[in-house]
């Protein structure tokens, strides 16, 4: 999950963050808290690793991490006691898009499809790609037209056709009822 407009940055020149986990509960007596993972990347929670915490982008650094169940344990540089960790209860954890590991060619972080101009297999325009809704089963990409009318695509082989990356382009075949 990610606060972000489109692969370069935000219009505006503002950083783009990426959703990398999310704070759960303070363990412990040593400032530990639980983290759910969002990202397939939990080997780059380092120690001396900078996050950005909350709303606000609060950068803390790493003091520790360690697995715990299917998440991990973290600790921060300054906070030594559960009722600090608390402090941080029900918050996302984020990295600057920038700082994300680069992908094997070919393929892309979700927030590089935004801004993606959309076509039906007849090249015909239907949009751009302005938002990614995730659900159960698969991601429902929402795109807009000029009018501002929304069209939402599921995510799934026999309609998305193909990507141009370069191009910024997404070919899709409209299923009966789209």
């Amino acid at each position: 999950m990610a606060d972000t407009k489109n692969a370069s940055g935000s219009p505006d020149g503002e950083p783009v963050y990426l959703a990398v986990g999310f704070l759960r509960r303070p363990h412990g007596v040593h400032g530990e808290i639980v983290m759910d993972l969002h990202t397939d990347f939990p080997e780059r929670f380092r120690k001396g690793r900078k996050l950005l915490v909350g709303e606000d982008h609060k950068s803390l650094t790493l003091a520790g991490a360690r697995q715990h169940q299917s998440g991990m344990l973290v600790r921060f540089t300054g906070v030594e006691t559960p009722e600090e960790a608390g402090k941080f209860r029900n918050q996302w954890v984020y990295i600057e898009a920038t700082d994300a590991p680069p992908l094997p060619k070919g393929q892309l972080y979700q927030h590089e499809l935004f801004g993606f101009q959309v076509v039906d297999e007849n090249d015909n325009p239907l949009g751009e790609l302005v938002e990614i809704i995730e659900t159960g089963a698969n991601d429902v990409y929402v795109v807009k037209d000029d009018s501002g009318r929304e069209l939402l695509l599921p995510a799934i082989p026999s309609v998305i056709l193909d990507l141009d990356v370069d191009r910024r382009l997404m070919r899709v075949h409209l299923l009966e009822g789209l």
